[in-house]
């Protein structure tokens, strides 16, 4: 095999691996997150917002939103970046809203502190997702050096 000859990126893979990046950003700033508020409040409720749902929901999400994020190239060029940016941020301004209406227990300091714990996801997640796959698809550093 020759080794010497630089591999090329195509749109697609970039967007993909740019994705999965952002899925590892996310799962991490998201454990962290979780574990500091479940020190700090006492949250133990962890049946549906737990470790491995975090790892699983992170990659998935973020890996489709990559996806997307090449197609918003493919179709919009030099505006994707934007577009993509407002149309997320959108999403995670309306699953914010949604969150608030959540019931998770009868216990109504239960309920908040899961509205509180799932908010502070949605916003991570929803960052990186808006902000962060349009900045280092475009950034020539990360694509040589972590791609």
């Amino acid at each position: 095999m020759n080794y010497d000859s630089p591999y090329v990126q195509t749109q697609f893979s970039k967007s993909v691996l740019t994705g999965l990046f952002g899925g590892l950003m996310a799962t991490l700033v998201c454990l962290l997150y979780g574990f500091i508020f479940r020190f700090n409040t006492g949250f133990t409720m962890s049946s549906i917002i737990n470790v491995p749902s975090i790892i699983i929901v992170c990659h998935i999400l973020l890996v489709i939103c990559g996806m997307f994020y090449y197609v918003f190239k493919k179709a919009l060029r030099s505006a994707a970046p934007v577009a993509f940016a407002v149309i997320f941020a959108l999403i995670t301004v309306f699953c914010v809203w949604k969150t608030q209406s959540v019931e998770r227990s009868p216990i109504h300091e239960l309920t908040v502190q899961f509205r509180e714990l799932l908010t502070g996801m949605i916003v991570i997640i929803g960052i990186i997702i808006s902000l962060g796959i349009p900045y280092f698809f475009a950034n020539k550093k990360f694509e040589d050096k972590i791609l």
